[in-house]
This record gives structure tokens, C-alpha cells and sequence, in this order.
């Protein structure tokens, strides 16, 4: 069943382009080691946050990717450019 992992965050404003090519970059990495990433959505909220959505085929796939990318440097040079970061795992139960 399909999960969804939901990052929220501030980013500078000065920052906002650094991080999206180090967030492409990432995505483009995970990918080749992870293929059960499917789908991930940057979105600018109303209260200038960002939520960020990540989107795997399993629950399996996505922590197998968690535990991979600990040893991955992108992964704590694109969080060093995000301050009040918060994340949430879902499991998918209805879509439309």
C-alpha cells in the first residue's frame, strides 16, 4: 500500500534557489537507489512554509530509503537550508 511521507519547513528566501537544485539533486539520487519513490510535490503554503511530499509504493521501499540516505551528504546539506522542519509518515487509504 502506498505511503506518503510529508516534510514541513521554512526556507529563506535567499535560500529558496539553492535548495530547489539541491532538492532535484537528491530526488534524482534517491531514485536511482530507490525505485519505489513516485512522486514528490514541493508546495509554498499560505504562511510562507513549504510542505514537501513525497510519495512511495511501500512503506518498506521508503524506509529502505530513509536508512540509505543517512550515509547520502545532500541529505544534510539541502536540510541545512530549512529551519522549523517537521516530518509525517501516512498510509494511502482512499484516493479519488
Amino acid at each position: 500500500m502506498p505511503v506518503i511521507r510529508v516534510h514541513n519547513y521554512r526556507v529563506e528566501d535567499s535560500q529558496l534557489e539553492a535548495l530547489l537544485a539541491q532538492r532535484a539533486a537528491l530526488i534524482d539520487g534517491i531514485r536511482r537507489g530507490n525505485p519505489g519513490l513516485t512522486e514528490t510535490r514541493l508546495t509554498r503554503l499560505e504562511d510562507g512554509t513549504y510542505c514537501d511530499t513525497w510519495r512511495w509504493e511501500s512503506a518498506e521501499q521508503m524506509l529502505a530509503a530513509i536508512s540509505a540516505s543517512q550515509g547520502f551528504p545532500l541529505v544534510a546539506q539541502t536540510l541545512a537550508l530549512t529551519s522549523e522542519a517537521t516530518a509525517q509518515t501516512g498510509e494511502v487509504i482512499d484516493e479519488r
